[in-house]
């Protein structure tokens, strides 16, 4: 499958319709992966605050997990160590376990599992790794799936204005920067990842209002300013908006602002993740950079083996 198509399934993602049954008995639960998988946990814990939720990016399980803990192991490939080992330690603290990945060691591991389709970059596999967690939370309906499904749509048919970020950036060989504010301070940190991945430049995330305790210093002083492309998602929270609007002023950085489209949450939220999908795709593309290029990655693995 070409990336580009890759990235056009995500409005089909939305209408995964997996889901994890009797998730209502548990006290606390923990999420555990990596990369384009974990980042999956890190959105769904900024929406869901009922019980406490917390994600795991390493190769260890927390004291307290139990057999009161809900532990949820997404791997895209299945084969990913780090959320392997953290679930054979909740599995030896009585925890009960969800695994969810495209085959692998994970779905041969014989616990719950969430079969999602192969054939993907994980990092283009979002929604068939998130939905299932939307789904189990009550977070989807049919209306949210109609809606947020017309949204990608339309960015499928016209990202214009993605193209026009990504040439300057590239223009000016610029660092972006990416400023999230709760509940899509993990889509910044998306951003991120696909900025790295598909257009292999660095980039750095950070959100309101914890970057005015310490970014905001740096923004009005650093060196090398002009080397920075600057993204800010827009706010329903008028506190958020008016932070924005005064570090931007008083620092002097040009953000540009991403509005995010949609009624609900969650629309909004795909809405988001799919535009900078758009961004880092079209920045690869004018860079002659191959967005499925994992080599360097998989020479590390290689190496660890």
């Amino acid at each position: 499958m070409e990336f580009i198509e890759e990235l056009r399934s995500l409005k089909e993602q939305v209408k995964f319709d997996k889901r994890i049954e009797n998730v209502q008995d548990f006290d606390n639960m923990v999420i555990a992966g990596m990369g384009g998988s974990g980042i999956c946990g890190k959105i769904f814990q900024e929406l869901y605050s009922k019980k406490p939720v917390i994600t795991l990016d390493d190769y260890h399980t927390p004291e307290f997990v139990s057999d009161n803990t809900l532990f949820i192991g997404i791997s895209y490939s299945g084969n990913t160590e780090e959320t392997i080992s953290a679930i054979n330690e909740a599995k030896s603290k009585g925890a009960r376990i969800i695994t969810i990945s495209a085959g692998g060691a994970l779905e041969k591991m014989g616990y719950e599992h969430i079969s999602i389709p192969l054939g993907l970059q994980p990092r283009s596999a979002g929604g068939y790794m998130l939905v299932p967690l939307l789904n189990s939370f009550g977070m989807m309906d049919e209306g949210i799936i109609e809606r947020t499904y017309a949204l990608l749509d339309e960015l499928d048919r016209e990202n214009s204005r993605c193209m026009a970020h990504a040439k300057r950036i590239a223009t000016g060989k610029k660092i972006p920067v990416i400023f999230g504010a709760s509940p899509y301070r993990n889509v910044a940190m998306k951003w991120k990842n696909q900025f790295n991945e598909n257009a292999k430049v660095i980039a750095y995330a950070n959100s309101f209002p914890e970057l005015n305790h310490n970014d905001t210093m740096a923004l009005a002083q650093t060196y090398r300013k002009k080397n920075l492309y600057f993204f800010a998602f827009g706010s329903d929270y008028e506190r958020i908006e008016q932070r924005i609007q005064v570090t931007k002023e008083i620092t002097d950085t040009n953000f540009r602002i991403i509005k995010p489209k949609g009624k609900s949450t969650v629309e909004k939220l795909f809405y988001l993740i799919h535009y900078g999908d758009y961004i880092s795709y079209h920045l690869a593309g004018i860079r002659g950079i191959n967005p499925t290029d994992v080599s360097i990655i998989e020479e590390l693995k290689r190496r660890l083996h």
